[in-house]
């Protein structure tokens, strides 16, 4: 069975109400602390539960990374949409997008974002969401034009240049670069974009 048939397995699977409760507590710990130094024996310590239990997750600490990984940016992606569900005028739909954005984010340490980006399974899918979010914000840009309330750009690149500059914040190079702080960084990143799609720009 190759990787992606496993992957797609796992999704499948229905979770008990512990292993639900465990892979939320796993998600915490990961985004504080990174996933890369834990063993399964160092897990299982920390969540106070046997290997057989997070066995039954995953059959090995590297699948079990990647389903933790899988799990946050699911999480995450489903918020956001609930925030900007009921927003409908769309410059504020897109400003609001980058916000929750950034506040899903923000709790991903600079440790779990390293090893994602260290672990070529685990960077998939963290790549596998950029490219859904560049998408979405290619949509959003695109409803604005056909309104009227963006001047007409290509969407497509814009949110690529969108999707490259939120994977900068999130790995830390804006930071390193602006000193901007991640929340600033996702505030400013917004007003540039609202203000370049502006009819009159």
């Amino acid at each position: 069975m190759t990787r992606s048939e496993v992957s797609a397995r796992s999704r499948r699977r229905t979770l008990t109400a512990r292993q639900s409760d465990l892979l939320n507590r796993l998600e915490q710990l990961f985004l504080a602390e990174g996933f890369a130094t834990f063993t399964l024996d160092d897990l299982a310590a920390r969540m106070r539960c046997s290997k057989s239990t997070l066995y039954a997750l995953a059959p090995s600490k590297e699948q079990l990374s990647v389903l933790v990984v899988s799990h946050f940016f699911k999480k995450a992606t489903a918020r956001i949409e609930a925030r900007i569900a009921d927003v409908e005028e769309v410059r504020a739909r897109i400003g609001e997008y980058l916000s929750a954005a950034g506040d899903e984010l923000r709790p991903a340490g600079r440790e779990f974002i390293g090893d994602i980006a260290a672990f070529p399974p685990a960077r998939a899918v963290y790549e596998l969401n950029a490219r859904a979010a560049a998408a979405r914000i290619r949509s959003l840009i695109a409803d604005g034009v056909k309104q009227g309330a963006f001047r007409d750009v290509h969407a497509a690149l814009v949110s690529e240049m969108v999707g490259l500059t939120i994977e900068h914040i999130h790995l830390g190079v804006i930071a390193k670069r602006t000193g901007l702080s991640d929340a600033e960084a996702f505030q400013a990143l917004s007003e540039f974009l609202l203000g370049a799609l502006a009819p009159n720009a």
